[in-house]
């Protein structure tokens, strides 16, 4: 009786290797496929809008401080070179908006040209970040 209960405990041993390698490539998979957001580094004191809408595709964030400092992916930019670093952010990842984090006491002129050359660089949707109002 004690060799009986031996065999059918092994028999009905399963085998986990398949199952791990399974698990391993769609976390490999998953790792791969997932979008970063491109954050612009720092934080501004955004305007308050009473009306407003959440962006879900964005990738790129834009900081403008109220000094005239552009900020994109954690470093700061001149504004001769917004154009060609979002140019190089899209080659790595594609993002049909771009999303502008200016202060609320920035000047307007910075804007518009930080504005100006994200449309240069190719991207036609641009979004204003504002706060909750």
């Amino acid at each position: 009786m004690a060799r009986k209960r031996i065999r059918e405990d092994e028999e009905a041993a399963i085998d986990m290797t398949p199952m791990l390698d399974i698990v391993f490539i769609m976390l490999i998979f998953f790792i791969v496929t997932t979008s970063f957001v491109k954050e612009a580094g720092i934080e501004v004191n955004k305007p308050k809008a009473a009306n407003q809408s959440k962006q879900k595709s964005a990738n790129i964030f834009i900081a403008v401080k109220d000094n005239g400092e552009i900020w994109l992916d954690k470093r700061r930019v001149d504004i001769e070179r917004v154009a060609a670093n979002i140019e190089k952010l899209l080659a790595e990842q594609p993002s049909e908006v771009v999303i502008v984090q200016a202060d609320k006491d920035a000047k307007h002129g910075v804007v518009v040209k930080v504005m100006d050359a994200i449309k240069e660089a190719g991207i036609d949707r641009i979004s204003i970040a504002a706060a909750k109002g």
